[in-house]
Protein backbone atom coordinates (compact mmCIF):
# COMPACT_ATOMS: atom_id res chain seq x y z
CA UNK A 1 0.00 0.00 0.00
CA UNK A 2 2.66 2.37 0.94
CA UNK A 3 4.51 1.72 -2.61
CA UNK A 4 1.23 1.96 -4.37
CA UNK A 5 0.91 5.46 -2.49
CA UNK A 6 4.11 6.79 -3.24
CA UNK A 7 3.71 5.59 -6.86
CA UNK A 8 0.78 7.55 -7.27
CA UNK A 9 1.77 10.26 -5.97
CA UNK A 10 4.55 10.13 -7.84
CA UNK A 11 2.24 10.08 -11.27
CA UNK A 12 0.10 12.92 -9.69
CA UNK A 13 3.52 14.97 -9.37
CA UNK A 14 4.48 14.08 -12.49
CA UNK A 15 1.10 14.64 -14.59
CA UNK A 16 1.03 18.31 -12.72
CA UNK A 17 4.45 18.94 -13.98
CA UNK A 18 3.25 17.90 -17.17
CA UNK A 19 0.60 19.92 -17.43
CA UNK A 20 2.38 23.43 -15.91
CA UNK A 21 4.96 22.53 -18.75
CA UNK A 22 2.03 22.85 -21.30
CA UNK A 23 0.43 25.80 -19.96
CA UNK A 24 4.03 27.52 -19.85
CA UNK A 25 4.60 26.64 -23.63
CA UNK A 26 1.35 27.63 -24.46
CA UNK A 27 1.20 30.96 -22.54
CA UNK A 28 4.66 31.28 -24.51
CA UNK A 29 3.14 30.85 -27.86
CA UNK A 30 0.26 33.19 -27.36
CA UNK A 31 2.23 36.00 -25.79
CA UNK A 32 4.64 35.70 -28.69
CA UNK A 33 1.83 36.00 -31.17
CA UNK A 34 -0.07 38.80 -29.54
CA UNK A 35 2.95 40.66 -29.11
CA UNK A 36 4.29 40.06 -32.45
CA UNK A 37 7.63 38.80 -31.25
CA UNK A 38 10.43 37.04 -33.08
CA UNK A 39 11.26 35.11 -29.95
CA UNK A 40 8.93 33.20 -27.60
CA UNK A 41 9.23 34.47 -24.12
CA UNK A 42 10.24 32.93 -21.06
CA UNK A 43 6.95 31.99 -18.70
CA UNK A 44 7.52 30.31 -15.51
CA UNK A 45 4.14 29.68 -13.01
CA UNK A 46 4.22 29.63 -9.93
CA UNK A 47 3.00 27.65 -7.17
CA UNK A 48 2.28 23.94 -6.63
CA UNK A 49 -0.03 21.63 -7.32
CA UNK A 50 -0.38 23.39 -10.76
CA UNK A 51 -3.60 21.58 -11.13
CA UNK A 52 -6.12 22.35 -8.64
CA UNK A 53 -4.93 26.16 -9.07
CA UNK A 54 -6.45 25.37 -12.62
CA UNK A 55 -9.40 24.37 -11.37
CA UNK A 56 -9.68 27.00 -9.00
CA UNK A 57 -9.50 29.47 -12.10
CA UNK A 58 -6.67 31.45 -10.17
CA UNK A 59 -2.59 31.47 -10.25
CA UNK A 60 -0.78 32.74 -7.37
CA UNK A 61 2.04 34.25 -10.30
CA UNK A 62 3.92 34.01 -13.43
CA UNK A 63 6.84 35.28 -14.28
CA UNK A 64 7.56 36.51 -17.99
CA UNK A 65 10.67 37.73 -19.60
CA UNK A 66 10.32 38.74 -22.81
CA UNK A 67 13.57 39.90 -24.76
CA UNK A 68 14.20 42.06 -28.07
CA UNK A 69 10.83 44.01 -27.88
CA UNK A 70 10.16 46.21 -30.45
CA UNK A 71 9.75 49.64 -28.93
CA UNK A 72 9.06 52.30 -32.05
CA UNK A 73 12.93 53.27 -32.49
CA UNK A 74 14.77 51.16 -30.78
CA UNK A 75 14.60 47.59 -29.32
CA UNK A 76 13.90 46.71 -25.39
CA UNK A 77 16.51 43.95 -24.18
CA UNK A 78 14.46 42.56 -21.62
CA UNK A 79 11.29 42.77 -20.20
CA UNK A 80 10.66 41.25 -16.66
CA UNK A 81 7.27 41.34 -15.35
CA UNK A 82 5.46 39.24 -12.74
CA UNK A 83 1.89 39.27 -12.69
CA UNK A 84 0.07 38.03 -9.05
CA UNK A 85 -3.25 36.83 -8.54
CA UNK A 86 -3.95 35.66 -12.03
CA UNK A 87 -7.95 34.77 -12.84
CA UNK A 88 -8.34 32.12 -16.17
CA UNK A 89 -10.29 31.64 -18.83
CA UNK A 90 -11.33 29.31 -21.14
CA UNK A 91 -12.65 25.29 -21.20
CA UNK A 92 -11.05 24.61 -17.88
CA UNK A 93 -8.86 22.45 -16.55
CA UNK A 94 -7.24 22.79 -19.98
CA UNK A 95 -6.48 24.80 -22.10
CA UNK A 96 -5.98 28.21 -20.61
CA UNK A 97 -7.18 31.05 -23.79
CA UNK A 98 -6.68 33.68 -21.74
CA UNK A 99 -5.78 35.36 -18.43
CA UNK A 100 -5.72 38.78 -16.30
CA UNK A 101 -3.65 39.86 -13.96
CA UNK A 102 -5.09 41.87 -11.22
CA UNK A 103 -1.33 43.22 -10.35
CA UNK A 104 2.36 42.94 -12.61
CA UNK A 105 5.39 44.17 -11.32
CA UNK A 106 9.07 44.27 -13.01
CA UNK A 107 11.32 46.01 -15.03
CA UNK A 108 12.58 47.13 -18.55
CA UNK A 109 15.87 47.26 -19.96
CA UNK A 110 17.23 49.34 -23.23
CA UNK A 111 20.49 48.20 -23.58
CA UNK A 112 23.33 50.75 -24.78
CA UNK A 113 24.09 47.48 -26.86
CA UNK A 114 20.92 47.77 -28.36
CA UNK A 115 21.24 51.54 -28.88
CA UNK A 116 24.46 51.56 -31.31
CA UNK A 117 22.71 48.15 -32.91
CA UNK A 118 19.34 50.15 -33.51
CA UNK A 119 21.11 53.46 -34.42
CA UNK A 120 23.72 51.59 -35.91
CA UNK A 121 23.65 54.03 -39.68
CA UNK A 122 25.03 57.40 -36.96
CA UNK A 123 28.09 54.94 -35.57
CA UNK A 124 27.23 56.30 -31.90
CA UNK A 125 28.07 54.82 -29.07
CA UNK A 126 26.46 55.48 -25.95
CA UNK A 127 27.47 55.04 -21.90
CA UNK A 128 26.33 56.14 -18.78
CA UNK A 129 26.65 60.25 -17.39
CA UNK A 130 24.91 59.97 -14.38
CA UNK A 131 21.35 58.59 -13.26
CA UNK A 132 19.50 60.92 -15.58
CA UNK A 133 21.67 61.49 -18.61
CA UNK A 134 23.83 59.18 -20.94
CA UNK A 135 26.89 60.29 -23.08
CA UNK A 136 26.79 60.00 -26.66
CA UNK A 137 29.60 59.84 -29.28
CA UNK A 138 30.10 59.33 -32.84
CA UNK A 139 31.99 59.80 -36.20
CA UNK A 140 31.39 61.33 -39.82
CA UNK A 141 33.32 63.06 -42.03
CA UNK A 142 33.29 66.77 -43.40
CA UNK A 143 35.11 67.57 -46.14
CA UNK A 144 38.02 65.67 -45.79
CA UNK A 145 37.87 65.82 -41.76
CA UNK A 146 37.09 62.73 -39.97
CA UNK A 147 35.06 64.62 -37.32
CA UNK A 148 33.55 62.96 -33.72
CA UNK A 149 30.27 64.10 -32.78
CA UNK A 150 29.95 64.35 -28.53
CA UNK A 151 26.82 65.15 -27.00
CA UNK A 152 24.56 64.91 -23.96
CA UNK A 153 21.59 62.76 -23.67
CA UNK A 154 18.99 63.83 -21.09
CA UNK A 155 15.75 61.24 -20.14
CA UNK A 156 12.60 62.86 -19.75
CA UNK A 157 9.05 61.18 -19.57
CA UNK A 158 6.79 61.00 -22.44
CA UNK A 159 3.59 60.48 -21.38
CA UNK A 160 3.64 57.38 -18.70
CA UNK A 161 4.46 54.54 -21.30
CA UNK A 162 7.45 55.88 -22.75
CA UNK A 163 10.85 57.51 -22.64
CA UNK A 164 12.39 60.39 -24.90
CA UNK A 165 15.52 62.47 -24.84
CA UNK A 166 16.12 65.91 -25.38
CA UNK A 167 20.21 66.80 -26.30
CA UNK A 168 22.44 69.54 -25.12
CA UNK A 169 26.14 69.87 -24.89
CA UNK A 170 27.04 69.29 -28.47
CA UNK A 171 30.70 69.79 -29.71
CA UNK A 172 32.21 68.52 -33.22
CA UNK A 173 35.55 67.68 -32.81
CA UNK A 174 38.13 67.57 -35.52
CA UNK A 175 41.08 65.38 -33.50
CA UNK A 176 44.50 67.79 -33.16
CA UNK A 177 42.84 70.19 -35.33
CA UNK A 178 40.26 72.31 -33.48
CA UNK A 179 36.71 71.85 -31.71
CA UNK A 180 33.43 73.76 -33.05
CA UNK A 181 30.27 74.04 -30.49
CA UNK A 182 27.07 75.06 -31.94
CA UNK A 183 25.04 77.51 -30.51
CA UNK A 184 24.94 81.55 -29.24
CA UNK A 185 27.83 82.17 -29.08
CA UNK A 186 29.13 79.51 -31.37
CA UNK A 187 32.60 78.80 -30.78
CA UNK A 188 35.35 77.68 -32.97
CA UNK A 189 38.37 76.67 -30.41
CA UNK A 190 42.13 75.07 -31.41
CA UNK A 191 43.38 71.71 -29.50
CA UNK A 192 46.46 71.97 -28.03
CA UNK A 193 48.35 70.30 -30.59
CA UNK A 194 47.50 73.09 -33.15
CA UNK A 195 48.13 75.78 -30.34
CA UNK A 196 51.48 74.03 -29.55
CA UNK A 197 52.52 74.25 -33.49
CA UNK A 198 51.36 77.98 -33.81
CA UNK A 199 52.96 78.56 -30.85
CA UNK A 200 56.39 76.98 -32.42
CA UNK A 201 55.80 78.56 -36.01
CA UNK A 202 56.47 82.50 -36.48
CA UNK A 203 54.36 82.61 -39.69
CA UNK A 204 51.46 80.81 -38.17
CA UNK A 205 50.59 83.28 -35.58
CA UNK A 206 51.49 86.12 -37.49
CA UNK A 207 48.78 85.12 -39.56
CA UNK A 208 46.44 85.20 -36.34
CA UNK A 209 47.89 88.10 -34.86
CA UNK A 210 46.95 90.00 -38.66
CA UNK A 211 43.31 90.03 -37.07
CA UNK A 212 42.36 92.54 -34.91
CA UNK A 213 40.01 90.54 -32.86
CA UNK A 214 41.89 87.60 -32.30
CA UNK A 215 44.98 89.94 -31.05
CA UNK A 216 42.80 91.26 -28.63
CA UNK A 217 41.59 87.45 -27.19
CA UNK A 218 45.93 87.22 -27.40
CA UNK A 219 46.00 89.70 -24.78
CA UNK A 220 48.49 91.80 -27.53
CA UNK A 221 48.14 95.62 -27.36
CA UNK A 222 47.64 97.29 -30.69
CA UNK A 223 51.08 98.91 -30.88
CA UNK A 224 52.58 95.66 -29.98
CA UNK A 225 50.83 93.48 -32.59
CA UNK A 226 52.16 96.38 -35.20
CA UNK A 227 55.59 95.92 -34.65
CA UNK A 228 55.50 92.25 -34.17
CA UNK A 229 53.66 91.84 -38.17
CA UNK A 230 56.66 93.50 -39.62
CA UNK A 231 59.85 92.09 -36.77
CA UNK A 232 60.32 88.76 -36.16
CA UNK A 233 62.12 89.90 -32.57
CA UNK A 234 59.29 91.40 -31.20
CA UNK A 235 56.91 88.34 -32.39
CA UNK A 236 59.20 86.11 -31.09
CA UNK A 237 58.68 88.13 -27.55
CA UNK A 238 55.07 87.32 -27.98
CA UNK A 239 55.22 84.03 -28.71
CA UNK A 240 57.51 83.25 -25.91
CA UNK A 241 54.82 85.11 -23.30
CA UNK A 242 54.03 82.71 -20.51
CA UNK A 243 50.27 81.27 -21.39
CA UNK A 244 50.35 82.28 -24.90
CA UNK A 245 49.27 78.62 -25.71
CA UNK A 246 46.64 78.42 -23.48
CA UNK A 247 45.21 82.09 -25.14
CA UNK A 248 45.49 80.33 -28.64
CA UNK A 249 43.53 77.82 -27.07
CA UNK A 250 40.80 79.83 -25.27
CA UNK A 251 40.58 82.11 -28.66
CA UNK A 252 37.45 81.75 -30.33
CA UNK A 253 38.11 81.81 -34.65
CA UNK A 254 34.36 81.42 -35.18
CA UNK A 255 34.37 84.96 -37.42
CA UNK A 256 37.47 84.09 -38.81
CA UNK A 257 35.47 81.18 -41.17
CA UNK A 258 34.38 83.56 -42.40
CA UNK A 259 35.64 87.27 -42.23
CA UNK A 260 38.85 86.39 -42.70
CA UNK A 261 39.68 82.44 -44.11
CA UNK A 262 43.16 83.22 -45.20
CA UNK A 263 44.44 83.82 -41.43
CA UNK A 264 42.54 80.59 -40.46
CA UNK A 265 44.61 78.69 -43.47
CA UNK A 266 47.85 81.11 -42.57
CA UNK A 267 47.40 79.58 -39.06
CA UNK A 268 47.01 76.07 -40.01
CA UNK A 269 43.09 75.12 -40.11
CA UNK A 270 41.24 74.02 -43.43
CA UNK A 271 38.85 77.53 -43.68
CA UNK A 272 36.70 74.82 -46.03
CA UNK A 273 36.35 72.40 -44.04
CA UNK A 274 35.86 74.96 -40.57
CA UNK A 275 32.87 76.31 -43.14
CA UNK A 276 31.56 72.72 -44.05
CA UNK A 277 31.87 72.09 -39.83
CA UNK A 278 29.37 75.25 -38.96
CA UNK A 279 27.25 74.51 -41.47
CA UNK A 280 25.97 70.91 -40.36
CA UNK A 281 22.56 71.22 -39.51
CA UNK A 282 21.96 71.42 -35.13
CA UNK A 283 19.04 69.69 -35.76
CA UNK A 284 20.17 66.55 -37.75
CA UNK A 285 23.09 66.18 -35.46
CA UNK A 286 20.85 66.29 -32.66
CA UNK A 287 18.53 62.90 -34.24
CA UNK A 288 21.93 61.17 -34.70
CA UNK A 289 22.11 60.58 -31.01
CA UNK A 290 18.40 61.37 -29.84
CA UNK A 291 16.21 58.52 -28.75
CA UNK A 292 13.42 57.55 -27.51
CA UNK A 293 10.55 54.14 -26.44
CA UNK A 294 7.54 53.32 -25.88
CA UNK A 295 5.78 50.18 -24.51
CA UNK A 296 4.11 48.22 -27.34
CA UNK A 297 0.64 48.69 -27.55
CA UNK A 298 -0.42 45.60 -27.09
CA UNK A 299 0.59 45.77 -23.78
CA UNK A 300 -1.95 47.80 -22.01
CA UNK A 301 -2.55 48.35 -18.73
CA UNK A 302 1.30 48.81 -17.98
CA UNK A 303 3.57 51.63 -16.95
CA UNK A 304 6.94 52.63 -16.66
CA UNK A 305 8.42 54.49 -13.64
CA UNK A 306 11.40 55.07 -11.56
CA UNK A 307 13.43 55.63 -14.92
CA UNK A 308 17.24 55.52 -14.27
CA UNK A 309 20.36 55.47 -16.62
CA UNK A 310 22.81 52.25 -15.39
CA UNK A 311 26.00 51.18 -16.52
CA UNK A 312 24.29 48.97 -19.18
CA UNK A 313 21.59 51.00 -20.27
CA UNK A 314 18.18 52.49 -19.09
CA UNK A 315 16.67 51.13 -16.66
CA UNK A 316 12.69 51.54 -15.75
CA UNK A 317 10.02 49.60 -13.21
CA UNK A 318 7.65 48.51 -14.83
CA UNK A 319 3.83 47.86 -13.42
CA UNK A 320 -0.12 47.62 -13.73
CA UNK A 321 -3.52 46.10 -12.69
CA UNK A 322 -5.64 44.49 -14.81
CA UNK A 323 -3.61 43.25 -17.66
CA UNK A 324 -5.32 40.75 -20.20
CA UNK A 325 -4.52 38.41 -22.77
CA UNK A 326 -6.31 36.19 -24.93
CA UNK A 327 -10.19 35.89 -24.29
CA UNK A 328 -10.23 37.77 -21.35
CA UNK A 329 -9.29 40.77 -23.29
CA UNK A 330 -12.00 40.42 -25.65
CA UNK A 331 -14.24 39.95 -22.82
CA UNK A 332 -13.02 43.48 -21.79
CA UNK A 333 -14.31 44.64 -25.21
Amino acid sequence: MVIGLLLGAALLVLVDRCAVMYAEQRAEQTLQRKLGLAAAPEVNIHGFPFLTQVLGKRLDGVDVTLRDVPADQVSLAKIRAEATDIRLFGDLPLPVDGARAAQVDGDVLLSFDDLERDIGASHVRFSALDGNSVRAAGELPVAGWQVRIHALAHLRRDGDRGVATSVSGMWLDVPGIATYRPGRPARLRLHSEAAERISRDRTKARALLAVPSVARQLGVAPEATRLALRDDKALSRIMERPGFTDRLMRANLVDLVSDHPEALEGAGVDPVAARALMRLPVRELSERVAFSFHLPKQAKGLRLRNITVEREGIRADLTGSGLAVGTARRADG
